[in-house]
């Protein structure tokens, strides 16, 4: 299959990365998560619950489940986890969550569909086949699947066994994917995440016999000791490996917020410089390979369903990253894991004990929520549109909304002018916002634009959350 201009191989300029390279959000959720208040509980999720399933409701659902234990802590990691392999904490967590989302299934249309089910962590696998199988069949057993429903989960296959993988097949999972980082063994050292290419290819290899139609692997770049020749070996294995997808995270460092980051000494990190010329070397190496760069650190072949979403302007974003499944609600469970409705965000408490004393007495686990205004809603959707499908037809945003988009967003246009006149935008704003080939990369800080919130603080001196670089 050939593929459009839309996934031409961006031409990367240092400059312009060394001159939008600064810290902001992700935005799988907009407003932000600093942005969530206490006070928006559970009284509120119960309303928007019966509002969003009202009789005539058919409109389909996604479901995730938190499972945050592992066996030993990664020092990069920036994920909410909780290091035990005790199989009593794993089979109580299990109870807890069927509890929880059996309570929340009562309350939605039994008509609406489940079209994307999935697992994230921590390590799901982390817990025994059996206790990992009788979790999914509980929460299953309280919604209506699809037949094609995309069933996916993140695993380590340090402790996934062939065992975990034949469940999960049977319960209809679909789609794996695993963490990679690096396999210089001078990082994975450093980062206490030993691995090795042999199991990593023995292990996929394994995932498509046992039936897994799609393979992710997650890369990280900026780790300790890195450079791009230990990274290019890197990426000759990644090759030989084969996967459907490929995910390039740049490395959070935030030692003050995350007191295991510290036993990485900023001094291991490469500099600026040599991150930048890592970054670009696996771009190259991706699209020369036959990858497409769907952005956002996302890369995938020509054929899978994301490069087609994107290049047809249906590519969806939410907590579980990018999405083909359009327009789905998102109930989830387990600790510090978020649900999103149209006008809510929920996420629940982090603290496992907080956590059961909640659900055991009946309640929803909730910590903090966000109700979005329509002013959110229509932020969004140009935030979102921009994110996954590059471009911003103007006509679709005011029949969505009901009103001019050059009028309502007279503020933020001349603001745009910067990525016109350095490549990242076309210059054409009549009909749409059309991203570049270099914007893709740079596509954080124009979607910044847009974000009411950081606009709001920069102008009242109010200081920013402490987010991720952009580049």
């Amino acid at each position: 299959m050939t593929t459009t201009p839309l996934h031409a191989k961006p031409e990367i300029d240092r400059g312009l990365i060394q001159k939008y390279s600064m810290r902001g959000p992700r935005y799988t959720s907009y407003p932000t998560a600093p942005e969530w208040k206490e006070d928006v509980g559970e009284a509120a999720y119960w309303r928007h619950i019966e509002e969003t399933n009202h009789d005539g409701a058919t409109e389909p659902i996604s479901l995730y489940i938190h499972v945050p234990f592992c066996s030993e802590r990664c020092y990069f990691c920036g994920c909410n986890v909780i290091i035990t392999s005790r199989d009593d904490i794993h089979n109580n967590y299990v109870d807890l969550v069927t509890l929880e989302a059996s309570r929340v299934a009562e309350r939605i249309n039994k008509n609406r569909p489940v079209t994307q089910f999935h697992l994230g962590g921590g390590t799901p696998t982390e817990i025994s086949p059996a206790a990992l199988e009788r979790l999914l069949n509980n929460v299953k057993g309280h919604f209506r699947f699809t037949e094609d429903a995309e069933l996916s989960i993140e695993v380590d296959l340090r402790v996934t066994t062939e065992a975990h993988l034949d469940a999960l097949r049977r319960c209809g999972f679909n789609r794996i994917s695993m963490g990679v980082q690096d396999f210089s063994e001078q990082t994975q050292t450093a980062i206490n995440r030993i691995q090795s290419a042999e199991a990593t290819r023995d292990f996929v290899r394994m995932s498509r016999d046992k039936g897994f139609i799609s393979v992710n692997i997650d890369l990280v770049y900026g780790l300790p000791h890195q450079s791009t020749a230990t990274f290019g070996r890197t990426l000759d294995t990644i090759f030989e490996i084969d996967p459907d997808r490929i995910a390039l995270y740049n490395y959070a460092y935030l030692p003050s917020k995350l007191g295991h980051q510290r036993r990485i000494l900023e001094e291991w990190l490469p500099s600026a410089e040599e991150r930048f010329n890592i970054f670009q070397l696996a771009v190259d190496r991706f699209t020369e390979n036959g990858f497409v760069y769907i952005g956002m650190d996302h890369f995938a072949k020509p054929g899978d369903e994301l490069t087609i979403a994107q290049r047809e302007g249906t590519l969806q974003r939410n907590f579980m990253g990018f999405t083909t499944r359009a327009g789905a609600d998102m109930y989830s469970f387990g600790v510090s894991s978020i649900s999103s409705l149209p006008a809510l965000y929920i996420q629940n408490i982090k603290k496992l004990h907080s956590y059961e004393k909640i659900v055991r007495e009946g309640a929803l686990p909730i910590e903090r929520g966000c109700e979005l205004s329509l002013d959110d809603r229509m932020r969004r959707w140009v935030i979102m549109e921009l994110m996954c499908n590059l471009r911003l037809p103007i006509a679709r945003f005011n029949q969505t909304w009901g009103v001019d988009f050059h009028e309502y967003f007279a503020e933020e246009i001349p603001r745009l002018k910067p990525f016109i006149e350095d490549g990242l935008l076309d210059p054409n704003l009549s009909e749409e916002l059309r991203v570049l080939d270099l914007g893709r990369i740079i596509i954080r800080p124009i979607a910044m634009t847009f974000d009411y919130y950081l606009t709001q603080a920069r102008k009242t001196g109010r200081q920013t959350p402490t987010f991720s670089k952009t580049l």
